[in-house]
């Protein structure tokens, strides 16, 4: 049978079938762990956008996920977009309560980056690499591209949504920008993205309580170490552009207890950057 609708339909493309809702509420929601509550939407200007509106109303642990995301945003407000069904795009609400300093929330994103790598490299088999601070790279006939992000962002006093954006299926035709990569063109053996989805909540879900349950404490957790050993940054000549158009030029040689990237520059001298945007100069 075959299906025509106008309008477009969720069946249309059968290479990109639709998530199965009830299949991943039942494999992820369980009472006393961190899930609690998961939604799957046809399309949504901005999952990130959309849970931080709900914040206030919601338990920690909700999870926003869409087929389509129309005005998907990633750092410095630049914008994510790729066709329905083709990646994963979700938000999850997070609230690292009391125990956890305020200060060490910027390790959000690095975590996150962390469970993504790792969920792939299980899930798609495809090995993948963390650009500081949040940029998941995959090499593509050689190349080094950029197939994810993070972005993780306050919502109210006491929680944070940390949003994710993973291209999946995308062929080189429809990649947004160029230098842009999929888990496909990186020959992944598999881009069925319910159990990509499974791994990477529980991903976070075990590295967010081992963090949590340390008081945030990147060196007592494990996430440091973690993110040190899979973050291609390190080694490399980079050229950091920071806020106030100020740029800094040296080797990136450490993430510090921070979550920031130490770079040292040609005087002989270290700054640790906490924001702003990193250029790889060469190849580690």
């Amino acid at each position: 049978m075959t299906e025509h609708n106008a309008a477009g339909s969720r069946w249309t493309d059968l290479e990109r079938p639709p998530l199965n809702t009830t299949a991943l509420r039942r494999g992820l929601i369980v009472p006393g762990r961190l899930w609690t509550s998961l939604d799957v939407v046809t399309a949504t200007g901005s999952t990130n956008s959309d849970l931080a509106a709900r914040a206030g109303e919601l338990p920690e642990g909700a999870v926003l996920v869409a087929e389509e995301q129309t005005r998907g945003r990633g750092r410095l407000d630049r914008k994510w977009s790729a066709p329905a069904r083709s990646g994963v795009f979700l938000s999850v609400l997070l609230r690292p309560g009391p125990d956890v300093p305020v200060e060490r929330w910027g390790w959000l994103p690095l975590l996150t980056g962390v469970a993504v790598a790792t969920a792939v490299a299980r899930a798609a088999g495809v090995d993948t690499a963390l650009k500081w601070p949040n940029d998941l790279l995959v090499t593509v006939g050689g190349e080094e591209r950029k197939a994810g992000g993070i972005l993780a962002e306050r919502a109210g006093e006491d929680a944070v949504v940390v949003g994710i954006g993973l291209n999946v299926s995308l062929t080189e035709s429809e990649l947004p920008v160029p230098g842009a990569g999929s888990l496909a063109l990186a020959n992944a053996v598999s881009v069925d993205r319910d159990p990509l989805l499974r791994a990477v909540l529980r991903g976070v879900e075990r590295w967010y309580g081992a963090w949590r349950d340390a008081a945030g404490d990147p060196a007592a957790s494990g996430l440091q170490e973690a993110y040190v050993a899979g973050c291609a940054t390190l080694g490399r000549a980079v050229r950091a552009e920071l806020p106030g158009e100020r740029q800094l030029v040296g080797d990136a040689v450490a993430i510090d207890g921070d979550g920031r990237l130490v770079i040292a520059t040609e005087g002989g001298g270290q700054e640790a950057v906490g924001a702003g945007d990193v250029v790889h100069l060469r190849a580690a």
